[in-house]
């Protein structure tokens, strides 16, 4: 069959042929359900505008004021990049490198990065290092949690809001429109058309099987532009594309995850013994942990905001710690409990919620930022607050260490017949699933 054109899915290591795709379809593995490919009407054109509408957007909401309050003629008025400026002077410069990063700064290096890409591939000639540049876009989008800002930003507000007037700024509305425009750009990229653009794609290795694992026949898929490689003797190396370092896949081995998990459960105790919180008011000080900051919740009568902080701080980063251990156990164990489709899924989901633990962490930075006011009343961030910050990047690097390939280990291909003629078995459809 063809060496073009070829595929490892990278949740379950099978080698596929992809087929011809029209713009609004998208291609599936037959085995697992992981998406490989989606198409995009004029995809250059489409990110560009994207991107370019996003940066105004940030740029308007970093120059405008955000938030502004008042309490019997006292009050306070921040801009956005205040949220992390005021945690600098506040001793917690790491938390406030957090905030800075995941809302501003990444973003930012994404859609410069693309509006460079996309520029170059309208203009049919790609600008220089175009191939260093879109190598970044992987690495960044995991970390850009401009929406989880939003949200944080609503709960701060309601926090407030039954003891101080509250006026929202133009940076807020702007912001908002940012968060839902990074959204649908990063939902625009192509990445499989996109490097496709910018670099002919090679020949798959010679005696290239579809419909079995790569693993088995010496080849693996690159992560960053998708491109069948072989792999040397040494087991590394790097694509032959965009020079990214190779991920084969060298059987069952969670030891990374492990270690991760670990160091998130040692940092788990003090983020909920000690306060994330102080509150300063008419000159007393009230510390207020995790937990104390839902229960109060509970006692002023708002159980969806205690619900929302509950979850995103107690449930999410508990449950996908769990999760996780118990992934790593059943993959070496090889125990049937649950089927490898329902595993994958629950791979799936701890990847995507970890993220939106950040919530209460954005809450301190708006809040401290925002209530300065002395003895009268102030808000200054606890220890928690950086050792529950830690808590959400080593989760979140933990599930990445994870290889959800492990799942499909020892799994027998039962679909080779099916794949040997690639374009109507590896389907392609408009709808959600295939």
């Amino acid at each position: 069959m063809s060496r073009r054109r070829l595929r490892v899915c990278h949740e379950c290591d099978l080698l596929l042929a992809l087929p011809s795709l029209k713009a609004g379809e998208k291609a599936d593995c037959p085995r697992c359900g992981h998406t490989l490919v989606r198409r995009h009407n004029n995809p250059a054109e489409r990110s560009l505008a994207l991107a370019i509408a996003t940066l105004i957007t940030l740029a308007l909401s970093v120059a405008f004021p955000f938030i502004s309050f008042d309490i019997s003629g006292i009050g306070n008025r921040i801009e956005l990049t205040e949220a992390a400026s005021t945690l600098i002077g506040l001793h917690q410069p790491l938390v406030a490198l957090s905030v800075l990063l995941t809302v501003i700064v990444l973003p930012a290096v994404y859609l410069l990065s693309l509006t460079w890409l996309c520029a170059g591939l309208i203009l049919r000639h790609p600008l220089p290092r175009s191939r260093q540049v879109a190598r970044t876009l992987r690495h960044v989008t995991p970390w850009m949690m401009a929406d989880v800002f939003v949200i944080g930003t609503l709960v701060s507000l309601i926090k407030i809001m039954s003891m101080a007037h509250i006026e929202l700024g133009l940076s807020f509305w702007t912001f908002c429109a940012y968060a839902l425009l990074l959204l649908l750009t990063t939902q625009s990229v192509d990445r499989d058309w996109l490097w496709f653009s910018l670099d002919q794609e090679p020949l798959a290795p010679a005696g290239a099987r579809v419909g079995y694992s790569a693993a088995e026949q010496g080849l693996t898929g690159c992560h960053t532009c998708g491109l069948v490689n072989r792999l040397p003797e040494s087991g590394k190396g790097r694509c032959l594309r965009c020079d990214e370092p190779l991920h084969p896949y060298h059987g069952v081995g969670s030891q990374a995850t492990l270690a991760l998990l670990a160091a998130s459960v040692v940092m788990y105790l003090p983020a909920n013994l000690y306060p994330i919180m102080i509150t300063t008011s008419l000159g007393e000080t009230l510390p207020s942990t995790i937990v104390g900051g839902v229960l109060l919740f509970i006692q002023n009568g708002d159980w969806p905001i205690a619900l929302i902080i509950f979850t995103a701080s107690v449930l999410v980063p508990v449950s996908k710690m769990l999760a996780l251990l118990w992934l790593c156990y059943i993959v070496r164990r090889q125990h049937h409990s649950l089927n490898r489709l329902s595993r994958i899924r629950l791979y799936r989901i701890t990847e995507f919620i970890g993220r939106w633990s950040m919530v209460d962490v954005f809450v301190v930075a708006i809040l401290v930022a925002l209530i300065r006011n002395g003895s009268i009343m102030s808000i200054e961030p606890g220890a928690g607050a950086l050792a529950f910050t830690a808590v959400v990047v080593l989760t979140m690097l933990a599930a990445m260490m994870f290889d959800p390939r492990s799942i499909w280990h020892g799994a027998a291909p039962d679909i080779h017949a099916d794949l040997s003629s690639p374009g109507p078995h590896l389907q392609s459809k408009e709808s959600n699933h295939v």
